[in-house]
């Protein structure tokens, strides 16, 4: 009989901790993981150039750059963050200064700059985007066209605080 108590005590003592734990997860209120921050592309830093400045458009442009930034977790847009451009264009090499530009993002974190058309540089054709203004953590990205024949490049980024 001893052991029948003991193992109904158990019993019933583990059946009331899992009671209460369970209960008490319920209580806690529920976390969404939110976006995950955008990481630095291979490639992405290569002829980058601190400093760029705010333009309304690099060169002759034809060809658009745009995007959006938010921040990481809860996604909400970042109006007013600079994002630098660069590439290898119909009218320089990215290590260039006059391939270099900047932007800020607007009220809904949307960004837009004219340039001139991509061209393939190592056999891609792609362009060179920078978030570096200090309020979020750096990152560097070098997204790859589908087409050289393509008038514009879209590239997101989610940003984490430093």
């Amino acid at each position: 009989m001893t052991t029948d108590l003991l193992s109904r005590r158990t019993l019933l003592a583990a059946g009331g901790a899992v009671a209460v734990a369970g209960v008490s997860r319920l209580l806690v209120p529920a976390r969404a993981q939110g976006l995950a921050p955008t990481r630095t592309m291979r490639g992405g830093a290569n002829n980058y150039r601190p400093g760029a400045p705010i333009v309304d458009r690099i060169g002759g442009g034809g060809f658009w750059m745009f995007g959006t930034v938010r921040r990481a977790g809860d996604g909400k847009p970042l109006a007013g963050q600079r994002i630098q451009i660069w590439a290898h264009t119909t009218e320089g090499h990215e290590r260039e200064p006059q391939s270099h530009g900047a932007t800020l993002t607007d009220a809904n974190g949307i960004f837009r700059l004219e340039m001139p058309q991509i061209v393939p540089a190592f056999g891609q054709p792609h362009g060179h985007l920078a978030y570096d203004s200090g309020d979020f953590e750096t990152v560097f990205l070098r997204p790859v066209m589908p087409s050289a024949r393509d008038t514009s490049l879209e590239a997101h980024f989610v940003l984490q605080p430093v």
